[in-house]
Parts: C-alpha cells; structure tokens; sequence
C-alpha cells in the first residue's frame, strides 16, 4: 500500500499571529511519527488540520491525492484522538466514558468494539464516570482507547502520555507497538516526554514557531549528532564551516551541538570531548536557543 497524508505549504492563521508557517510534510503509512516542539509551537494545530477537525488559511491537505477538508471517504481514514480537557464546556466533558467511546464508535467506521474493551480492561477503567470527572491520567486512558480502537489508516495522538504514571505509559507503548506490528498502521504521537518515547518513533518530526525544523529517522539522526565541549578555541576550529546548535560559555571552555552529515567524522583531538546525544538532548539544543553558523 502507498497511502499518504500530506500537506502542501500550509498556514495557520489566528489573527495576525501565524501559528504554521509554511509547513510541507509527507507522512506514510506503516510508520510511527514523534512530533515534537515546544509548548505554542503549533502541533495540536497541525493535527488538527491533518485530520480535518481544523481548516487550513492557505495550502492543501490530501490523502491518496484527494482533498481531506470535508471529504468524508478520507476522514474514515483518519483519527486525531486529541487531548480532553474538562473544563472545554464541548459537551464531552458531561458525557460518561461509555457515551463517549460510543459516540466515537459512530464516528469511526472501522472501529474495534473488542479491542476498545480489552483496554478498558487492561487500564482498568470506569467507564460509568463522567468525563468532567477524570483524573488526568484517567482522560489519556480514554484518548489512548478512541485512538487505538478507531482502527484508522492514519491516527493521530495528541500528549497520549499526559497524566499517567510510568507503568501505564510503558503499558501504552507496549500496547501501540503489537498493534502497528500486527495492522501497519501510521501513528503520529505528539508528547513532551521525549527520551522514553525515542525508541518507539521511526522517525521524528520536529516542530518550532510553527515551523518544521527537521523531518529524520530517528537513529540517523542520533547517529551524525555530537556534542562538542573543550576550549574555546579548538571548538571553533573543529566545528569551522558548520552550522552550530545551543553555544554555551563557561570561561575560556565552550559547548557546542553539530549534525555531521551521513558518514561524516569530527577528528580525534585530545583537547575535546565529543559526545553521541539522545533525542531529548538534540531537541533542546535545536530549540532551546538559535543556532550560530562558525
């Protein structure tokens, strides 16, 4: 299968604040995407537009090549399982668990009524509690079962995570990853909790100011980014001629971050330390502060 969900230059307006700008991304199936980005950097919004919940200012959104706004055939297709929040005042929020899987089921032709009750139970779940009154956790639990249960091509998962403890997010993960093995499906997770989510992502899309930093494999990119620390001046010779991430003073030491390109090498040089980065490290770096060119 060659399905994709794409966006073509796409803008988001509120106001006079663009909150995208500019955005092109092409997402396949049969793959897990971590979409990460500071708070007010516009993911929630870019998944939203994806799944057609939002629309667009300007530029296209399509599935197989076929509009996604209001195209129903589409829409079956995907799932944008967003964050719920009590106070929202949708109507939701007064709904019981059961109404609001069972609204969701309509919604979703290709729902799973068995698997949404083996979560249920695996996350033991009351599904006679109102929305409103649900912990945090207990909220995610419910996204988690929409998402999972929709069965969609392409599902979205805005701060899955948020509010559960480390059990049940490791449940989670466990959980998404014998379904994609055993359907194929795209997920695109967006979450703050970055390092333990790394290993679940095949490739990360990274998000800033409404713009997209970086679309990479996600061990490709862990491979070519190294954190360079020593004297001042041997790291500026080292890093001469490429573009340089999250500068730190200290005296007459410095710190810098680099992405060397494929197969690329920072020569051996006892006066540095050079170190290989985890996914939390390289987004920090990248967003933390602007990047320098030396």
């Amino acid at each position: 299968m060659n399905d994709k969900l794409i966006c073509n230059n796409l803008i988001k307006t509120y106001g006079k604040k663009d909150v995208l700008q500019d955005v092109t991304l092409e997402l396949e199936r049969g793959k897990i995407y971590g979409l990460i980005g500071r708070n007010g950097a516009g993911k929630t919004t870019l998944l939203s537009i994806l799944s057609g919940q939002n629309p667009a200012t300007k530029g296209e959104i399509s599935y197989n090549g076929g509009p996604v706004w209001e195209k129903q055939e589409a829409l079956n297709h995907i799932c944008f399982s967003r964050e719920l929040n009590p106070m929202n005042g949708n109507g939701a929020n007064t709904m019981k668990v059961k109404e609001y899987l069972r609204a969701a089921s309509i919604y979703m032709p290709a729902w799973d009524k068995q698997m949404a009750k083996k979560l249920i139970r695996e996350f033991e779940l009351d599904v006679n509690k109102r929305i409103n009154r649900l912990s945090k956790g207990m909220m995610s639990m419910v996204t988690i079962i929409v998402a999972l249960a929709s069965k969609a091509d392409f599902t979205l998962l805005d701060e899955p995570v948020a509010g559960l403890d480390v059990v049940t997010r490791e449940a989670f993960y466990r959980i998404l990853l014998e379904e994609f093995s055993e359907s194929g499906r795209t997920f695109v997770i967006s979450t703050h909790i970055i390092e333990e989510a790394a290993d679940v992502f095949e490739e990360v899309i990274i998000l800033d100011k409404g713009r997209i930093l970086l679309k990479e494999n996600t061990q490709e990119l862990l491979e070519r980014s190294r954190h360079i620390s020593g004297k001042e001046e041997e790291v500026d010779r080292a890093v001469e001629g490429r573009k340089v991430y999250h500068p730190e003073k200290l005296g007459r030491s410095k710190g810098v971050t680099v992405l060397l390109k494929p197969g690329e090498t920072i020569p051996e040089n006892a006066e540095l330390s050079i170190q290989p980065m985890n996914l939390q490290q390289v987004f920090v770096a990248m967003c933390g502060k602007e990047a320098e060119s030396k």
